[in-house]
């Protein structure tokens, strides 16, 4: 199957066969090929963070390991249930992924499951882990954006604007002069990425990166699916649509309840356990013991002290003292029945 594509005002045509090349009489198309890119830079880019933050790169692969599958399983269904009248008739065409039919808000929902349980399990932050997805997800969204180009998909209503495209799919019109709302969604993530890069240098808490993804895609996705004309719908309402403008309010909601929430209780000071402070307290006592010396000394030069008393204070104060470690031991056993 081979598509045109062109963008009329710009004087561009691409003409795409959407195999890319086959293996034993089986096509492999361009959409898996590309998705396949997204996820191996998503890959990349979590591998390079796991370094920065510590995270353990086998957790960080096994994650992705049984992450991916069930993405792909949670993208399809999500597809399946909100046009199902596409497969009512022939059933076992919901298992024909090859010529698309996977939303991202499915597989996105599938992935973050999947986080969440192995973290959960492993007993590893997940916060931590998802501020590093969500920059990835959004490398990963940038990418396979241009699987749907191939595809000849995703695209939105009529415009006149200079980058309207057309789409003809051997022989057959797809779209005229449509937004190409695909390109739309992959400098949205682009630039997303971007931003998230800087907003990590400023995040108050695990997992605040990842809350502001969400909005951020949320944003995003609400004024660019109201263009397109494929949209999965649940009676009068863009499901997607729907989803990313509750996920846009949640997100800012909780980034800002949450960033008053650590204003208002801050952590407690760290409680100091021996080092300088007990130092300090025996140079005190040791000062002391000097200036009782000193005083000796001259008393028994003025004869009202003996030779046998001044001996006495000087032994006393020549005995190194021992620091006084009740106090500090108390707020040790106290911290550690606090953790």
């Amino acid at each position: 199957m081979t598509n045109t594509i062109t963008f009329p005002n710009l004087g561009l045509t691409f003409d795409i066969n959407r195999a890319a090349f086959s293996i034993f009489g089986l096509d492999v198309y361009w959409y898996g090929i590309i998705i396949a890119c997204g996820l191996i830079l998503a890959l990349i880019y979590a591998f390079r963070e796991s370094k920065r933050t510590g995270l353990d790169q086998d957790d960080l692969l096994n994650m992705f390991l049984i992450a991916i599958p069930v993405s792909i399983i949670c993208a399809r269904l999500y597809y399946v249930v909100f046009s199902f009248d596409l497969y009512k008739d022939d059933l076992l065409a919901i298992f024909d992924i090859r010529n698309g039919g996977l939303a991202i808000y499915g597989g996105l929902i599938g992935a973050i499951l999947t986080v969440l349980v192995y973290c959960r399990v492993k007993k590893i932050n997940i916060g931590l882990v998802l501020d590093i997805l969500a920059v990835g997800f959004l490398i990963g969204q940038a990418v396979g954006r241009w699987g749907n180009f191939v595809n000849g998909e995703a695209f939105g209503s009529y415009t006149t604007l200079p980058w309207a495209m057309s789409i003809t799919s051997d022989g057959s019109t797809i779209a005229s002069h449509a937004h190409p709302t695909f390109l739309y969604e992959s400098l949205w993530d682009v630039l997303g990425v971007v931003l998230l890069l800087i907003y990590r240098k400023h995040k108050r808490f695990s997992g605040e990166v990842f809350c502001a993804y969400i909005a951020w895609y949320g944003l995003g996705r609400f004024w660019i699916e109201g263009l397109r004309t494929d949209s999965l719908y649940l009676g009068p309402v863009r499901i997607s649509q729907f989803l990313a403008l509750i996920s846009l309010l949640a997100a800012v909601i909780f980034i800002i309840l949450y960033r008053r929430f650590i204003k208002n209780n801050p952590a407690p000071a760290p409680v100091v356990s021996g080092g300088s402070a007990q130092k300090k307290d025996a140079e005190e006592k040791s000062e002391q013991n000097a200036g009782a010396i000193d005083a000796d000394l001259e008393a028994a030069n003025a004869g009202d002290k003996t030779d046998d008393e001044v001996s006495e204070t000087s032994s006393l104060a020549e005995k190194p003292t021992k620091p006084d470690l009740s106090e500090t031991e108390t707020a040790i056993n106290s911290d550690d029945r606090n953790d």
